[in-house]
């Protein structure tokens, strides 16, 4: 409403008046017209979002840098169910903003008359058992009520988050998991993916790739030690998740078996990149780029895998994952981590220092390569003056006939168990399974079968010592004279403190081996029944072999033998050459323990 009031005297200033009025109704006519047409069209299009955007929007295909770097709190990148990405811009500039305004109008447009997906909430999925577990975090296998897909949901405790101050790891693994699913490249399926985030009051949920298989570091456990063949093939899958991870400024800085999870075709997924890094240039790789990055840090990653900068200059660099890597093929190959001890300072001190050694029986390739990556300069380790990718390392021998760029497609080896060869011994693989057509037992038919010996054979090998035997059979005992046995082995029995007052029905040294690793140690077979081994020289037991009805001896010659549990390969090997007694004892223990199988 317009008020106007204009003074006249006269009929003159009468007329002039009368002719202002006019002029500005005519005005307000026109201005009401174009007011009306100017509500028709914004009722047509969606209200402009100068301040802040929230766009959906399909994921490019490349990205080189972080783009979450200014969204608020928890909710930054969160991917929904669809897999689409909720971006939040607050200081978008005006020419951005003309430059998107077309695109993005367009893009509502089309999904006007779509309801936006609901959502997601724990509600949405039934939580099963324990699958993982971390210092402010617990993984679970969970199952998607909508399609029924398995998934591993990673539950975070928002108040131990802040009472020991990890919102930045949290963070950080948020954004390297958008950063990766906005750059996926179909022959480097190598990382565990990100579905979707979402909060309630007291906790946060990340739901994950399920990896069907679990850890690396387990497989490393059973069986001992990797052959030649799986150690390349999985030392080339992390190369080429490295080159990827390296292309967008990621630096993991915690690799190590257990976050390298395997999925349910036993290929690589790597998890876990709350300790990872941010390059403030993703696409540059100079040799020296570990002297560019001069802002302290604290330390992070474990110990045995952890680089020498990362101890001594607290910067990390691409270089530091290629220490990593150094490590983790020495590992498989040997079947411990290169710089061991019980007190994390004395790994420090011998990383420092360089202070490790290849054990008998290392493969001379995978020596090599690993020399090359364990180099306490960071700038001269093998990989670090490549400008793209990593070609320096892909055409290192101990890769000789992979080809990275099928990994993907390519059926991975079996992890069978196998027993390195030295200069003593010759390698001992082992693909024992216990068919069902075979006859119960370990009699001596059973085990000339499992030596594999002809007649011809059995001519040109040596037999074993002879040994009297004191009974027909371990087990024909009875009470009573277990009852006697037993109080005196307590008077007089060296080993008896150490057996939790069992009975023992066989003892003997034999060296326990692990990958190349051996030890000497006392192996105790006694009633209940138990498996010890014992450090002879300090009189400590070690461990037990656990029994269950899976348990199974599996001789490989007169002096080794292989004891097969669930979870564990173990290599004993009897100098004396009485393996075959030893797996005739267990074997007969086993029986009258569990019965005969069906």
């Amino acid at each position: 409403t317009l008020t106007v009031t204009v003074k006249m005297n006269g009929t003159e200033k009468c007329s002039r008046g009368n002719v202002i009025v006019s002029a500005l109704t005519r005005f307000l006519k026109i201005g009401k017209q174009a007011n009306v047409k100017r509500k028709r069209v914004q009722a047509a299009l969606p209200p402009p979002q100068q301040h802040h955007m929230s766009v959906t929007m399909t994921p490019p295909r490349v990205t080189n840098t972080p783009v979450l770097e200014n969204t608020p709190n928890w909710q930054q990148g969160q991917p929904n169910h669809h897999g689409t990405t909720q971006l939040s811009n607050h200081h978008s500039s005006k020419e951005q903003q003309k430059g998107n305004h077309h695109s993005m109008v367009q893009q509502q447009t089309n999904n006007h008359s779509k309801e936006q997906a609901p959502k997601r909430s724990h509600r949405d999925y039934i939580f099963g058992k324990v699958i993982g577990e971390g210092s402010f975090s617990t993984v679970y296998l969970a199952k998607d009520i909508h399609n029924g897909k398995e998934c591993a949901i990673k539950v975070c405790d928002k108040r131990h988050i802040l009472r020991e101050r990890k919102g930045q790891y949290i963070k950080r693994e948020k954004e390297v998991l958008h950063i990766l699913s906005l750059n996926q490249k179909p022959n480097v399926p190598f990382f565990v993916k990100l579905q979707c985030t979402f909060q309630d009051t007291e906790r946060l949920y990340f739901v994950l790739t399920y990896a069907k298989n679990g850890e690396l570091l387990p497989y490393i456990t059973k069986v001992g030690s990797f052959d030649v063949t799986c150690c390349q093939f999985y030392a080339a899958e992390l190369l080429v998740a490295l080159e990827h991870l390296h292309s967008l400024g990621i630096i993991h800085r915690d690799l190590k078996p257990e976050n390298i999870l395997l999925d349910e075709n036993m290929h690589i997924l790597i998890t876990d990149f709350g300790s990872s890094k941010m390059l403030s240039e993703p696409t540059s790789q100079d040799a020296d780029d570990c002297q560019q990055l001069q802002r302290r840090n604290s330390f992070v990653g474990t110990a045995q895998y952890v680089s020498p900068e990362l101890l001594s200059e607290k910067s990390a660099s691409r270089s530091s994952d290629l220490w990593a890597l150094g490590c983790i093929i020495y590992q498989m190959v040997s079947g411990l981590p290169p710089f061991r001890s019980r007190s994390e300072y004395i790994i420090f001190q011998k990383i420092l220092k360089l202070e490790y050694e290849f054990p008998d029986g290392f493969a001379p390739l995978a020596r090599s390569i690993v020399e090359k990556l364990l180099v306490l300069d960071p700038s001269k380790r093998l990989g670090a003056s490549d400008a793209v990718g990593y070609p320096s390392l892909r055409s290192h021998p101990f890769f000789a006939g992979i080809d990275f760029e099928t990994l993907h497609e390519q059926t991975p080896p079996k992890i069978y168990p196998y027993l390195p060869g030295t200069s003593e011994h010759e390698e001992m693989r082992s693909r024992y399974r216990v068919p069902d057509h075979l006859e119960p037992g370990l009699d001596d038919k059973q085990l000339t079968r499992l030596l594999g010996l002809d007649l011809q054979g059995a001519e040109q090998t040596p037999d074993p010592p002879e040994r009297p035997r004191k009974r027909s059979g371990l087990m024909d005992i009875n009470p009573d004279e277990a009852r006697r046995q037993l109080e005196k082995q307590k008077d007089s029995g060296k080993w008896h403190s150490l057996v939790e007052g069992n009975l023992i029905l066989k003892q003997g040294l034999v060296d326990k081996r692990k990958g190349l690793f051996a030890r000497r140690r006392m192996l105790l077979l006694t009633l209940g029944p138990h498996l010890y081994y014992v450090d002879p020289a300090n009189m400590v037991l070690k461990g037990e072999i656990p029994w269950s009805p899976e348990l199974r001896v599996e001789p490989k010659n007169f002096k080794i033998f292989f004891v097969h549990t669930p979870n564990r390969t173990y290599y004993l090997e009897d100098p004396e050459g009485y393996a075959l007694e030893w797996c005739k004892a267990i074997e007969e223990v086993r029986l009258h323990t569990y019965g005969l199988p069906s």
